[in-house]
């Protein structure tokens, strides 16, 4: 690279250039930043074949639990018992459209919601014919995936609690959820039951949604005066690890009480141990999203 010439003189007669003032350098426009997606809520299904192991106490003391902690619930009764519907105080046998409208007739799920400790989307007894109806659609398995759709962008959590079988309703609550959390009663019958579903949550991860995953096991029922209890919890550890949650929700007659005054047991008797199992357990939900977010 040539240099002469760089630093020379002018020459005579020759006048300096006078120097030319400097534009003030712009100041440049930061684009703006762009928009975040809208978040969407995650929705959590509550399964296990097995009936009486605390589905409906489980789905309805998470949400209120979630709520206290200022997030936005919504609660889908997808059991044609309707326990979930009765726990909030309301009749199924009075409620005149329910997700039976919504999963069959494609009635908009914001028409089934009622307003209760947190949001929920009701059960009628209608909804013990909605397999049979829905058997003969095409995309039966995806009918409440699509019905929460454009419900998604208003709620932090959606838990939906399923019927004690592996028929149509809990498959479409596996289909349209992330997560599944499986209460298991602390007893050696009930942990069997776990193969049969991790075989069907198999069969959905290949067909159906790759995206769902046990995200818990809740053992419940539990009794720590009893070895069979302590036993139970072991041959969880043992083979499944860290899906246990380390919460434990016990024996005790709240649980049976709260519904009947059409509450959760959080409402009913918001200082006592019952409550207080379920407000931790919302914190291991909580710090298991925040993990698979900054995973």
């Amino acid at each position: 690279m040539r240099l002469a010439g760089l630093f020379t003189r002018p020459h005579e007669g020759e006048q300096d250039a006078p120097a030319q003032e400097e534009e003030p350098a712009r100041a440049e426009t930061p684009a703006p930043p762009e928009p975040e997606a809208p978040r969407e809520a995650s929705v959590i299904a509550f399964a296990n074949q097995k009936g009486g192991v605390a589905k409906t106490t489980s789905t309805l003391n998470l949400a209120v639990a979630l709520s206290e902690a200022g997030h936005r619930i919504l609660i889908v009764d997808m059991d044609p018992q309707g326990n979930l519907t009765m726990s909030q105080g309301l009749n199924p046998d009075q409620i005149t459209r329910s997700m039976f409208d919504v999963l069959v007739h494609r009635l908009p799920i914001e028409q089934v919601i009622h307003e209760a400790e947190v949001d929920l989307a009701v059960s009628s007894i209608d909804l013990a014919g909605a397999e049979l109806a829905l058997s003969s659609m095409i995309g039966r398995e995806r009918a409440l995936e699509k019905a929460l759709g454009p419900v998604k962008g208003r709620y932090d959590f959606i838990l939906v609690d399923t019927p004690p079988s592996l028929g149509l309703l809990t498959i479409n609550a596996l289909v349209a959820a992330e997560g599944v959390i499986v209460p298991v009663q602390c007893e050696y019958l009930s942990l069997r039951g776990l193969v049969q579903l991790e075989n069907t949550l198999s069969m959905i991860r290949e067909n159906l949604n790759p995206d769902v995953e046990i995200q818990g096991i809740l053992p419940t029922m539990f009794d720590g005066r009893t070895l069979h209890s302590r036993e139970a919890i072991e041959i969880l550890q043992e083979n499944f690890g860290e899906l246990v949650f380390k919460t434990r929700i016990k024996k005790t007659v709240r649980y049976a009480e709260a519904p009947v005054k059409g509450s959760s047991v959080l409402k009913y008797d918001p200082s006592g141990n019952a409550a207080a199992a379920y407000r931790e357990l919302a914190k291991e939900v909580l710090n298991g999203a925040k993990a698979r977010k900054h995973a």
